[in-house]
């Protein structure tokens, strides 16, 4: 027992930590209680961390066992697949319309704007309905050929639109275009040799940088065409906006343009992130099979969805041509 009045010096050092704490007290009442206080909050720590790891742990156990369920990849590898060929059957009957509608003008952007959609769409519904033996092909750089030129396509696809926005924007402005064309066909041809000199530089080298090299460059592909949309879409956006309120159709073109611009600059800023983290992070690989879960909410987000919106937005015909001839009177 201590004399009542003494003074009491209490060092406390906490766990980790370089701190010193000197309490003084006269009264050993008053030490106990702090000492009580103490243990609990520690008890309170070690509970948190606890609950925390059990968390994460249960968190990583529930993950894993989707990736490694045949169950989970069938399901939604198949339903991928639906997904697709359900968007290349619609964009096949909207060609075989539009061709019925003016088929004297031949191969126009809007229609070569829905095959190509229709053989994208297409390609990744075979891909994925035969999902069990296009992510074990050997040697990797076939499965990476299979899996990116969809991709590929997809963007060429896609940034026709930007042409035509684009020619859309210099006639209205009195620019010429004659050169707008032949520099979509040299970008993509640029952009198909470099990723065909990557496929050869993987299958020669068999590493790792091969694969990373790959997704870095489609991943600025991709951010291009974000900034193609950006700029043309913006620009006939704003364009459309200084005409007269009573023009024909320029509220329904202002809400074409918005949206499409918003929708793609979206899906392609997603497709950029996404490939870049997955090149130095293989537990956020996109193309692997024991990732069915990541796979679905990415390819719905950067193909599917904006594919269905886009599609759904310009799904009107193209008016009928007027007839020229002149009938007599009886």
């Amino acid at each position: 027992m201590f004399p009542s009045g003494s003074v009491i010096i209490t060092i406390l050092r906490l766990p980790s930590s370089s701190f010193v704490f000197v309490f003084l007290s006269r009264d050993l009442p008053v030490m106990g209680s702090l000492l009580r206080e103490r243990k609990l909050l520690l008890l309170q720590r070690e509970g948190l961390s606890s609950f925390n790891e059990t968390g994460m742990a249960l968190y990583n156990s529930w993950w894993d066992r989707i990736d490694e369920s045949e169950e989970w990849q069938r399901g939604v590898y198949y339903g991928l697949c639906s997904c697709y060929a359900s968007i290349s059957l619609v964009t096949l009957i909207q060609l075989i319309r539009i061709q019925l509608r003016v088929p004297e003008y031949g191969w126009t952007t809007q229609k070569v704007f829905h095959l190509m959609n229709f053989v994208v769409n297409g390609v990744r519904a075979v891909t994925f309905g035969l999902y069990n033996s296009m992510f074990l092909l050997k040697p990797q750089a076939l499965e990476m050929v299979l899996l990116d030129l969809p991709a590929l396509l997809f963007f060429s696809t896609y940034s026709l639109l930007v042409l035509f926005w684009a020619e859309i924007y210099q006639q209205a402005r009195s620019l010429p275009i004659n050169k707008l064309r032949p520099t979509y066909y040299a970008v993509n041809g640029t952009i198909y040799l470099i990723q065909i000199c990557i496929w050869i530089f993987m299958r020669l080298s068999s590493n790792e940088v091969a694969v990373e090299i790959s997704k870095l460059f489609f991943s600025v592909v991709s951010f291009c065409a974000a900034l193609g949309f950006l700029v043309y879409g913006g620009r006939l956006f704003l364009m459309l906006r200084r005409f007269p309120i009573e023009s024909r159709g320029r509220q329904k073109k202002l809400y074409e343009v918005g949206c499409v611009t918003g929708i793609c600059c979206t899906c392609f800023l997603i497709r950029c992130l996404v490939v870049t983290i997955s090149a130095f992070d293989k537990n956020a690989d996109i193309d692997a099979l024991d990732h069915p879960i990541l796979n679905l909410i990415y390819y719905t987000l950067v193909e599917i969805v904006p594919s269905a919106l886009v599609l759904s937005i310009l799904r009107k015909l193209p008016p009928k041509p007027v007839s020229h001839d002149y009938h007599q009177i009886r």
